[in-house]
């Protein structure tokens, strides 16, 4: 019997919160910003708010049977570039410059995107 290499439960790990999960918790995040958001600081989070939404919807279309578009082709070679890492890093300078602007409220979601932030860059630095 051929035995297969297991792959790294790190590099797993990485996989799914890049693809899946990294915009599926910093949508709601950058939505309550939204909500609870002074008036300038609404407005980069709802950039980043789009960005996450049309990354989640990228993201799912093959599953939807939604790949015949010229606009998911370029989407998702948008997603592609740079290993994936610069479509999650935009909305992610979006949502920080949101939080560093003076009527910023709800400082919560600033630490719960810090530690999204350091769980997506510590498992890149271990997979590369």
């Amino acid at each position: 019997m051929i035995a297969f290499p297991e792959p790294d439960p790190a590099l797993l790990a990485f996989f799914v919160l890049q693809r899946y999960l990294y915009f599926a918790i910093l949508a709601p995040l950058a939505f309550a910003r939204v909500v609870a958001g002074g008036t300038l600081a609404r407005w980069p989070a709802l950039v980043a708010l789009a960005l996450c939404l049309g990354g989640l919807a990228t993201a799912f279309a093959p599953a939807l049977g939604l790949t015949g578009s010229a606009a998911y082709r370029q989407a998702a070679r948008l997603m592609a570039g740079n290993g994936g890492m610069a479509a999650l890093l935009v909305p992610t300078v979006l949502f920080a410059i949101s939080a560093v602007l003076p009527d910023a409220r709800w400082k919560v979601l600033d630490w719960i995107h810090a530690g999204l932030l350091a769980t997506l860059l510590g498992l890149w630095w271990w997979t590369s």
